[in-house]
């Protein structure tokens, strides 16, 4: 890649968004991870400013007011945003971008960049989805069924991206995303 691009990786929570995003960033240091704003609470493990930006619901609504999101969306009664000026920098420095977003965030990435390279990431199956999300050890039952219904919402909305991906097996998923991101 000689310039630089927006590339939005999303899908269903628990799909393997993380996993895939960890190896393309492993294999591919030329590529910049944006680090998202929420205000959830940390899960254990994750870092300030790694994982993303810890704030309070009203910085949150502060950054909204004052232009300085990306996009934003909320998702499981949290914020969820990306800072505008972080990626912009990155991409007029001639560095490509990679957005981890829910659905909702993707899709306003469209209208705001709409050259970037949309990619849905979807399960082989609903109750392969429904595995993931339990193995994770991370959610009530309450969540998980909330997640789960969410995730059949997001699964219709596939054919608004560029590309859609079955993530059966992680290693293929990541091969198809390198060659959609590298071939142009």
């Amino acid at each position: 890649m000689d310039k630089g691009r927006l590339i939005v990786l999303t899908g269903p929570s628990g799909v393997g968004k993380g996993t895939i995003l960890r190896s393309l960033l492993e294999k591919h240091p030329e590529v910049h991870l944006s680090v998202s704003a929420t205000t959830r609470q940390p899960r254990q493990g994750e870092k300030e400013g790694q994982d993303y930006y810890f704030v309070s619901r009203q910085q949150f609504e502060k950054m909204v007011a004052e232009g300085e999101l990306l996009e934003w969306a909320e998702y499981a009664g949290n914020y969820y945003g990306t800072p505008r000026r972080a990626v912009e920098k990155q991409i007029e420095a001639r560095r490509s971008v990679i957005l981890e977003l829910e659905v909702v965030g993707a899709r306003t990435i469209k209208e705001t960049f709409p050259d970037a390279l949309r990619l849905f990431i979807l399960p082989p199956s609903v109750k392969e989805l429904e595995k993931r999300l339990r193995g994770r050890g991370k959610d009530s039952e309450a969540a998980i069924a909330k997640r789960l219904q969410r995730s059949l919402e997001e699964i219709a909305a596939k054919d608004e991206f560029d590309l859609a991906i079955v993530n059966e097996n992680l290693e293929t998923a990541i091969k198809e995303i390198e060659t959609a991101i590298f071939s142009n």
